[in-house]
């Protein structure tokens, strides 16, 4: 009984240690993101929904997110009086601001090198999506059979919002950073706290077995 106790404590040790390892997925996706007051807020409605105003500027960003919350937005200058400066307004049409930003290598499927960051305005008519304004100044666009965006200037070249574990991300940064920081006791392997309990178990289990073998 008391050998049985102590490997089902100890299993339940490294069970702990399993889940505390456990790897997050995320998902690999361009994200959408309008621009509000000097800030980037994530969009609400999809690039084939929304209907830009003239003067607004909208951005996406190809990453690697868990969700919206998670999402990274755009880089670089977002000013509408930058992009467009040298787009006149003109009656019967609009002009939309959009930030390009193809992301990270460490966010790239493999094989792929994301495209430097770009801004560009886009000239569409009053009534136009920002699907539309895609279409004018980033082509080749890509989509799945559910209208989800998977590509712009035909960026990624496969895939469309795959999951993708976040272990992976962490990894492609680990390798980025300078070899000082690299060296971590916390990451990877056990912890010390795993090695102590397990190590109190097998103290535990010699002295209960021990003590069975010396009664009998």
């Amino acid at each position: 009984m008391i050998r049985r106790a102590l490997l089902l404590l100890l299993a339940s040790l490294l069970l702990c240690a399993g889940a505390g390892q456990a790897q997050a997925a995320g998902y690999r996706y361009w994200s959408f993101w309008e621009r509000d007051a000097g800030h980037w807020v994530y969009a609400t409605q999809g690039p084939s929904l929304a209907r830009p105003s003239d003067g607004d500027v909208q951005g996406f960003r190809f990453a690697v997110s868990e969700d919206s919350a998670d999402a990274a937005r755009p880089r670089g200058k977002a000013d509408f009086a930058t992009i467009c400066a040298k787009m006149p307004a003109r009656d019967g049409s609009k002009r939309v601001a959009l930030v390009l930003d193809f992301g990270t290598p460490a966010d790239a499927p493999e094989g792929e090198t994301p495209p430097a960051a770009r801004t560009v305005c886009a000239r569409i008519s009053p009534d136009a999506t920002t699907a539309e304004a895609l279409a004018a100044v980033a082509k080749p666009l890509r989509y799945d059979t559910n209208a989800l965006l998977c590509a712009i200037s035909g960026y990624p070249e496969q895939g469309c919002g795959e999951q993708v574990r976040q272990r992976q991300k962490e990894n492609h940064k680990e390798q980025q950073k300078p070899a000082a920081e690299k060296r971590n006791p916390s990451d990877g392997g056990p912890s010390l706290g795993l090695v102590a309990g397990v190590a109190v178990v097998v103290l535990l289990g010699g002295a209960a077995i021990w003590q069975v073998r010396r009664r009998g």
